[in-house]
């Protein structure tokens, strides 16, 4: 499983491994992901954790619940999606860089 390398070493490799969890769990925190509905009525920001942090909706819509509703429903959704699609990214790449890490 760990071919020629020194098995010394593996204290050291896993701390770089928890090191560099470390900064993509924090780099993932700080990123705002953006997600509109009807053509920008509706805007919804959310943080890396999943936390919706603002949302903005155009006076037009205050006297149109239903169409509040669906276009709220729809920005959120989408805002959730992107944040979930991009930690999954991290992670994949994360495992390709323990991969490299195993490799060295």
């Amino acid at each position: 499983m760990f071919g020629n390398m020194d098995l010394s070493q593996l204290g050291e490799m896993m701390g770089d491994i928890q090191k560099k969890a470390e900064e993509v769990q924090q780099g993932q925190k700080d990123k705002v992901y953006e997600a509109k509905a009807g053509g920008g009525l509706v805007s919804v920001k959310a943080n890396g954790s999943g936390e919706i942090i603002d949302l903005n909706i155009d006076d037009s819509l205050l006297e149109d619940k239903e169409s509040l509703q669906i276009l709220l429903l729809s920005a959120i959704n989408d805002v959730s999606k992107s944040v979930d699609a991009d930690r999954k990214n991290m992670a994949m790449s994360a495992i390709g860089d323990l991969g490299n890490l195993m490799k060295q």
